[in-house]
């Protein structure tokens, strides 16, 4: 007995070809909404093959779509017992309700003495059964069902029995010639029958083989010889079970090899809806997404498929995945294919061929929709041949994953987005609490000394008068610096850091930069050493000036007065490498690779004692890289720091 103790409400409705199935989906789709619950459509499918005539089949697949334009997810499953699939089903699901037809014409003809209803209402008595009647529309309905096998035989297979039979007779006469027992002869013909049903796979070539067998037995092998009579009272009874045991023979191995057939069928199609699965979870771009899915639509239908992307701008240019190089698709691009894709993707619905209104469209085209977003359209060339219920439950199952992972790709993306923006925010954040107290102590210091020197000129000694002007050209020149930074962070932080490279003397660069140093630079003492006074190298001039400013004033800043500081160049192959070394206090092993990230000021003071924003060194290295190279920071024995970076050098050919 199965009890549903789910409190969500899930309804199941059962499709059919019947006209009245159509009022059965309504109803199971409005108690959804009502209940506020979950809406499945069950198409059960005998495995020995059901047989609908064109009229019945166009009905099915109206209904099936009628059911997904509802809400329903549609599930086809394969059995002889309509309800105990309906059962099993419904119990692994937990189906609260369910709702389908009634016909007592229908029912009683299908399931013998009891109906579709009774049975259900017997195996599952704790699912609530609605019966929705409609007698009127299924007087002229007629459900043509033929299971596979029952078809008059062909030639060829009517020849394979008599051979087989013959075969069974031949074995027969050389038991007989061999003194074996009667059984043995029996056991052949039952052999040759289940051998019928396997070769054949027709109920009629298995019942014919089954019949003659036992004349045959009868005939040539029991006495009297060639005669039908039998002497022996228990052969009647011989012949019976002989009979029997070869039609029940034939029968189940015609059963076992159409369940084997639809058991691969399913294995390959649940393979594909696997395999997909598994490919889209390594999918990282939604190119990559719509590939996998055109792939694997491709294998499950053997169509071609023409998939049409979309934005919130409307549907893209479509893209033609044949199931093979040699298909012309060419006629899928039309302007009139995509006017159908546009209703699709407008209307939220399948549109295309298999539609009433679209008959013309060489395409189904169905949208890969969330319930907030269309991702694209999909369309599969129909051709004559329809899309096989099951077939169809697996492709909107494909659909519906191939959904949620462009959703996840683009939800990835925003996130990223949004980790970008926050990240920026705290970078604005940063800056602004780092050079609040920085801004305003220079600032106070030339206001101060300014006004001093506005309202005591006359005052002053000389002396003083010099002095405070040098104050207020370092505070000045450190703010331009400053702001050079902070500017040069904003464009790395956004992107719009243009470098224009160009072959370059690096001498002439280095010369530049020690320009700028100025006054900065006067209690040190900064010597040059160049390889060659005419060594070129790639870069962006007015970056890699920027760069060796920084380097040769974050030496100047963490040595005392009279420090030395080395600027040297080498070659080595194709690069250029350009090194600042110095002989002061040098920091420790683990904090070296510290140095580079933002805002990392460390624990030594400057020698001006002004605090630093720790940016310099990180610009260096993002400037660096921009150009392809690497900054690093080693030891310089006895005692310093040596920084070094890398350019790719150039070279110039003159014409003579």
């Amino acid at each position: 007995m199965y009890i549903n103790n789910n409190s969500k409400e899930h309804i199941l409705a059962c499709l059919s070809p019947s006209p009245s199935n159509e009022k059965i989906i309504l109803a199971a789709s409005q108690m959804a909404k009502s209940l506020k619950g979950d809406f499945t459509a069950l198409y059960v499918k005998a495995p020995a093959g059901e047989k609908l005539n064109k009229e019945n089949q166009q009905r099915l697949e109206k209904h099936i779509r009628l059911a997904e334009d509802c809400g329903a997810e549609i599930v086809t499953v394969y059995g002889d017992d309509v309800p105990q699939q309906i059962t099993e089903f419904a119990r692994i699901s937990k189906i609260t309700k369910i709702v389908l037809g009634h016909s007592n014409a229908a029912g009683r003809s299908s399931f013998g003495k009891q109906t579709l209803t009774d049975k259900l209402a017997r195996f599952a008595p704790g699912i609530d059964i609605y019966i929705i009647p409609d007698s009127e529309s299924t007087k002229k309905y007629r459900l043509v069902k033929s299971p596979s096998g029952t078809a008059f035989p062909s030639v060829k297979k009517i020849v394979i029995t008599l051979f087989i039979l013959i075969l069974s007779t031949a074995m027969g006469f050389l038991f007989n010639r061999l003194s074996f027992t009667e059984a043995n002869t029996i056991t052949v013909y039952i052999l040759g029958a289940l051998l019928t049903a396997l070769f054949t796979k027709n109920y009629l070539c298995s019942g014919a083989f089954s019949f003659v067998s036992v004349l045959l037995f009868n005939f040539l092998f029991t006495e009297p010889r060639l005669s039908l009579e039998a002497y022996e009272s228990g052969y009647p009874v011989t012949f019976v079970i002989m009979l029997a045991s070869s039609l029940i023979t034939g029968v189940l191995a015609n059963k076992l090899a159409s369940n084997a057939k639809h058991s691969a069928n399913t294995a390959y199609r649940t393979g594909i809806m696997l395999e997909t699965s598994r490919l889209l979870q390594k999918a990282d771009s939604e190119d990559k997404i719509i590939s996998i899915i055109a792939q694997q639509i491709n294998k499950l239908l053997s169509r071609n498929i023409i998939i049409y992307p979309a934005d919130k701008n409307g549907l893209l240019q479509g893209r033609v995945f044949p199931v093979n190089s040699d298909n012309d698709c060419r006629a899928l691009l039309t302007p009139q294919e995509f006017r159908v894709a546009k209703a699709a993707f407008e209307s939220r619905k399948r549109c295309g061929a298999t539609t009433n209104n679209m008959k013309y469209a060489l395409c189904l085209y169905l949208p890969v929709k969330t319930n907030d977003e269309i991702f694209c359209v999909i369309g599969i060339q129909i051709g004559t041949k329809s899309i096989d219920p099951f077939e169809n439950g697996i492709l909107i199952s494909i659909l519906g994953e191939c959904a949620l992972a462009i959703e996840s790709v683009r939800n990835a993306k925003e996130k990223e987005r949004i980790a970008l923006l926050a990240k920026n925010e705290q970078l604005r954040a940063n800056l602004l609490r780092s050079i609040s107290h920085d801004l305003r102590t220079p600032l106070t210091s030339i206001s101060g000394n300014t006004e001093n020197l506005l309202s005591n000129f006359d005052h002053i000694d000389e002396k003083t008068r010099r002095q405070l002007l040098k104050d207020v050209y370092d505070d000045s020149q450190w703010l331009i610096n400053l702001v050079e930074n902070l500017l040069s962070v904003t464009r790395i932080s956004e992107g719009r850091m243009n470098i224009k490279v160009s072959a370059q003397l690096i001498g002439e660069v280095i010369a530049e930069a020690l320009l700028h140093i100025g006054r900065k630079g006067e209690n040190h003492n900064i010597t040059t050493d160049f390889c060659d006074d005419l060594l070129l190298a790639d870069m962006d001039a007015r970056l890699i000036c920027q760069v060796v400013i920084n380097l040769v004033e974050n030496a100047v800043k963490y040595t005392p007065d009279g420090s030395d500081i080395k600027i040297s160049t080498r070659h080595e192959g194709n690069t250029v490498l350009v090194s600042v070394a110095d002989n002061g206090p040098g920091i420790d092993d683990e904090k070296k690779e510290d140095v580079f990230k933002m805002f990392y000021t460390g624990e030594n003071k400057t020698s001006d004692c002004r605090r630093s924003l720790g940016l310099g060194l990180y610009l260096c290295r993002s400037i660096v890289n921009a150009h392809g190279g690497k900054i690093t920071l080693t030891d310089n024995l006895p005692h310093g720091c040596i920084f070094t970076f890398t350019l790719k050098s150039s070279e110039v050919h003159l014409n003579e």
